[in-house]
């Protein structure tokens, strides 16, 4: 590509995000646990009503990154940072900003579904309840509306008093999104959520991605590209803690601009 094409194409992808909002904005991001460095100069936005997938090889930094987002990174002892994220203008990584008012905005689903001990219902109105919502008729609403939103509302409707872990792995981990959306977050933090899952389940997990970044902003760490190309908005290609190469899903799959990338899509590597 010659230098005026690639200035052509850098111009015409800023115009395409200039009416988009960005969420989550990183800047020069560095993290160490202890003298490892694990994450090196990421620079990255996460835009508003998107799908960003993660790709990249084991130990690259994918979910070190997730990580961040939500400041459970900061779980590790030997954990240090620098750089900026913010989060709608925010600086998150500002001790003085309250890692659980990004909580409430931010929720997680991991690799493995982890439902509560606890009824199907319990499961849900949990995040309600820890932020004060007492009323039962308020609670029933938001675990209906939460299970609906998760679309698993009609399998589970007349059993919301039996044990979460009576489901299946991937009714478990639409419970898991229903949770989350009961804390009504703006922006959704998976990990992996379908690695666990078998075909079929997988497929309900995807198509419950695409219908609900109508509303909310999506981040996903996924090991397959498939997936990624699937579902995904943009993509972020990491390697050895950096991110090689970000851009719109369809030209890091089809023509990415680093060689490297191009390596780890078509199987070379990784």
């Amino acid at each position: 590509m010659s230098e005026e094409e690639a200035t052509s194409e850098v111009a015409a992808t800023t115009k395409q995000n200039v009416h988009k909002k960005i969420v989550y904005d990183t800047k020069d991001l560095n993290l160490w646990y202890g003298d490892t460095h694990a994450l090196k100069d990421i620079n990255l936005s996460i835009y508003e009503k998107e799908v960003t997938a993660i790709i990249g090889p084991s130990g690259c930094g994918k979910s070190t990154y997730l990580k961040t987002l939500n400041r459970m990174v900061e779980l590790v002892p030997s954990v240090k940072t620098s750089g900026v994220i913010t989060y709608k203008d925010k600086s998150i990584l500002d001790k003085s900003f309250k890692v659980e008012d990004l909580r409430t905005k931010v929720g997680m689903v991991f690799q493995k579904p982890n439902p509560f001990p606890k009824s199907i219902y319990e499961n849900i109105a949990y995040g309600p309840k820890i932020h004060g919502i007492r009323n039962k008729k308020i609670l029933d609403e938001i675990v209906e509306k939460s299970l609906r939103g998760a679309s698993i509302w009609e399998e589970v409707k007349d059993r919301l008093k039996e044990n979460a872990y009576g489901l299946s792995g991937g009714q478990q981990q639409r419970i898991c999104i229903a949770r989350c959306l009961a804390i009504e977050p703006d922006v959704i933090l998976m990990d992996e959520p379908t690695s666990a899952l078998d075909p079929k389940s997988t497929l309900r997990v995807e198509e419950l991605i695409q219908e609900l970044k109508k509303d909310y902003s999506i981040v996903i760490v996924t090991h397959n590209m498939q997936q990624a190309a699937r579902i995904s908005d943009r993509t972020a290609f990491f390697l050895n803690g950096e991110v090689v190469e970000y851009d719109e899903t369809d030209k890091i799959f089809t023509n990415p601009s680093d060689n490297r990338t191009e390596d780890y899509i078509s199987g070379r590597f990784g």
